[in-house]
């Protein structure tokens, strides 16, 4: 039994009230279309593109435990949305020739939910929680004892009539997954074996994902064309591909050809409002008041002055803004940095050619 939220708890991810942002890497409907997501996505580790380091450290751990015919070790994920977490997990069933069974920590409420989980597991298959932070403190305690020792330690019955009782487990592998890793307690992060970050993708890996992702969509994409999406994708191919798709609308229904060219690829982008660094218009308009303030500015003034949220400024517009080296945080406020100064004039040059 696994189950599978059809709809996280939105409080947990402050939004505008606006309509989500093309080049945000949250998952959207689209993002989750069987269609899309199972053809895309590759079946085996040699066929995941990126993340080198990572990829060689799970060939020798899987190889490892199908040459002593033992489960895989515990392994956690911790990363930025939209960098293949999920991807995978679902790749390593496949290479340990088993199962995986998915579910999102918001969707485990109660501590029989966890339990029910654990309990439909058979020897050497994979469970994948999602979002493990969210997990709430009962359901960790849980964890503990089946993790370490593939055991369920329960409490039946009340007052009087209260007793223990074990119940074995068969072997299994947990693979959790978070954008949050700090937020995960000790105990619970201590018992993963194997831990990996993952990081954001470089740009000749985000034009290979293009490009593999174009042949599956049967659209033909120039070189030149592949490289203005990837330098809009964030380094996330979450992003790169929903651009992907995007462009392939407007070549479709506008230009009437599946045939993408450098330059129909910058007229989707300037639809969309998306400039060559990949900033949309929340981007642009959160540095260009510190711009014209030219002091350090409090999130909440910021906030006020673009009629937005503070929590989403600080979740999702901030990061990639300090990523690129734009933007500060100080203990006075926010400020924009020579690199942030140098994109407004660029920008301004740009807007009067």
């Amino acid at each position: 039994m696994a189950i599978i939220s059809s709809s996280l708890n939105e409080s947990n991810s402050p939004r505008s009230n606006k309509a989500l942002r093309i080049v945000s890497s949250e998952a959207i409907a689209e993002d989750k279309s069987p269609s899309i997501s199972n053809v895309n996505r590759p079946q085996l580790l040699q066929e995941f593109i990126g993340q080198k380091a990572l990829k060689d450290s799970l060939r020798i751990a899987i190889d490892a435990s199908l040459y002593r015919k033992e489960c895989l070790d515990h392994v956690l994920f911790y990363g930025q949305p939209g960098l293949g977490k999920t991807t995978l997990a679902l790749l390593m069933a496949n290479e340990m020739k088993t199962k995986c069974k998915i579910t999102n920590a918001s969707a485990i409420e109660r501590p029989r939910d966890i339990v029910g989980l654990l309990l439909g597991l058979k020897e050497n298959e994979i469970l994948f929680i999602d979002e493990i932070h969210r997990l709430n403190k009962l359901t960790e305690e849980i964890l503990y004892s089946a993790m370490e020792d593939y055991k369920l330690d329960l409490t039946v019955g009340a007052n009087r009539g209260t007793r223990s009782r074990s119940i074995s487990l068969p072997r299994f592998t947990l693979i959790g997954a978070t954008t949050k890793v700090g937020s995960i307690s000790s105990p619970l992060r201590d018992r993963f074996g194997i831990s990996h970050k993952i990081n954001l993708y470089s740009l000749e890996e985000l034009k290979d994902i293009i490009s593999s992702f174009a042949s599956t969509l049967d659209i033909r994409l120039n070189k030149g064309a592949c490289l203005i999406i990837a330098n809009c994708s964030r380094g996330t191919p979450r992003i790169a591909l929903r651009l992907l798709k995007r462009v392939r609308d407007y070549s479709q229904v506008v230009e009437k050809n599946n045939n993408i060219s450098p330059e129909i690829v910058q007229k989707v982008m300037k639809y969309q409002n998306i400039d060559y660094s990949g900033l949309d218009e929340t981007d642009r308009k959160f540095i260009n008041v510190l711009h014209i303030n030219r002091r350090p500015m409090g999130l909440d003034s910021i906030a006020a002055a673009l009629n937005e949220d503070a929590s989403m400024l600080e979740l999702v517009v901030e990061p990639y803004l300090l990523q690129l080296g734009f933007i500060s945080r100080t203990p006075r406020g926010r400020v924009l940095n020579p690199l942030g100064e140098e994109y407004i004039n660029k920008s301004k040059k740009l807007n009067e050619d």
